[in-house]
């Protein structure tokens, strides 16, 4: 696991936990057999901007995976997404016309204008070492 002291690789506000806790009982209900361990979050290359972030039910585990709990919600972060997410709060959203996750990703430098994807840039060594 990547850790770095004081820094979480994602840390969730009660909407963004209590939507993926919602997420879990659905995924139970609908696959007894295949146990959830959490939500998993990625990113891939792909959109306008660059790269677009993932999300899954994720069932196991990859070797890498950063796994974090907060509020009661289990978010597994992909081992080939860490450093583009670090310090990255996960919120949900709801207003009149959708419901969305929202990635308030300080290691976004720009996102495209349909908001379908972003730019990111991973977290360098010389920004780790400062915090």
């Amino acid at each position: 696991m990547f850790s770095i002291p004081g820094l979480k690789v994602v840390s969730l506000t009660d909407a963004a936990a209590q939507r993926i806790r919602e997420i879990m009982a659905l995924s139970a209900r609908d696959n007894p057999d295949a146990p959830a361990l959490g939500l998993r979050v990625g990113v891939k290359k792909g959109g306008c901007a660059g790269m677009e972030y993932t999300f899954e039910v994720a069932r196991a585990l990859d070797k890498g995976d950063e796994v974090v709990t907060e509020k009661d919600a289990t978010v597994v972060v992909d081992a080939k997404a860490v450093l583009f997410l670090l310090g990255t709060e996960l919120d949900f959203k709801t207003d009149r016309f959708s419901s969305t996750f929202v990635f308030n990703n300080p290691n976004q430098v720009s996102a495209c204008g349909c908001g379908e994807s972003v730019e990111i840039k991973p977290r360098s060594e010389t920004a780790l070492a400062a915090q």
